[in-house]
């Protein structure tokens, strides 16, 4: 069961993992447990906190590290593994008022080389236990416009449900006007779908920057996407059945 934990300026939760996790740094494996603990420390990811035991990596103390107003004071520490170093990529909170994470590590994912649950590897940050992602078949007629230019019509489009986000329309790209589309240098990963490539839309002479993407080799559990294209319901304007869509607020 997750645990909230509260302060005068910020709430975060804290949960017990039971997949095996390991960091790697410089080949070597800097981290191995099968006790890691998640803490949510912005509402939208999780990040792994280390048993101080199962650190393999030498931790060379760099001083203070940042302050959290949940989670204390933090000590820094430079992660040594066989000649490879990250600095500043250990934090330890050992005065911390959560109890639970006083005798933890958290290492920085990014300046990790590699991290895996059990034997698969993960991209981007932790997978959230409590996160779900649906992709139905759907025979609803979607049409998507951008100043007030049809760029896609589709009668068999597939509608992927995820956990906290609005419903994405993946249509066919011979349901969509590429010729409309400019491909671009942008590419993002998640770590429930993989790695996204953009597309910008010109239109009336003006260019919409990164409104289209597409997962060309989606992660197993969202391989019903494969190829398909998809817009930022946030920045162009969704028709479903006829019926103009309002367009959600979120990050995007």
């Amino acid at each position: 069961m997750p645990r909230y934990m509260s302060s005068s300026k910020s709430r975060i939760r804290v949960e017990q993992s039971a997949k095996r996790v390991r960091a790697y740094l410089g080949g070597q494996v800097v981290a191995d447990t099968v006790r890691p603990t998640l803490v949510w420390e912005s509402p939208y990811y999780p990040t792994y906190y280390i048993p101080l035991e199962d650190v393999r990596a030498e931790l060379v103390p760099d001083g203070p590290g940042r302050r959290s107003p949940s989670r204390g004071d933090a000590t820094a520490f430079t992660v040594k593994a066989d000649g490879a170093q990250a600095p500043g990529a250990a934090l330890r909170y050992e005065q911390s008022p959560i109890e639970e994470l006083r005798d933890l590590v958290r290492l920085d994912w990014d300046a990790m080389d590699a991290w895996f649950e059990e034997d698969e590897q993960v991209f981007v940050h932790p997978r959230d236990p409590h996160h779900r992602i649906d992709v139905l078949a759907s025979s609803r007629h979607v049409r998507i416009e951008v100043d007030g230019v049809t760029v896609a019509e589709s009668g068999s489009p597939h509608l992927l449900f995820e956990t906290g986000l609005p419903v994405r329309y993946y249509l066919p790209k011979t349901h969509v006007r590429m010729d409309l589309l400019e491909p671009s240098d942008t590419v993002t990963g998640c770590p429930y779908k993989g790695e996204a490539e953009y597309w910008s839309v010109r239109t009336g002479g003006q260019v919409h920057e990164d409104l289209v993407w597409s997962y060309r080799n989606p992660l197993p559990e969202s391989q019903k996407i494969a190829g398909l294209v998809c817009f930022y319901d946030e920045k162009v304007d969704v028709f479903v059945d006829g019926v103009r869509q309002e367009r959600p607020k979120t990050k995007f």
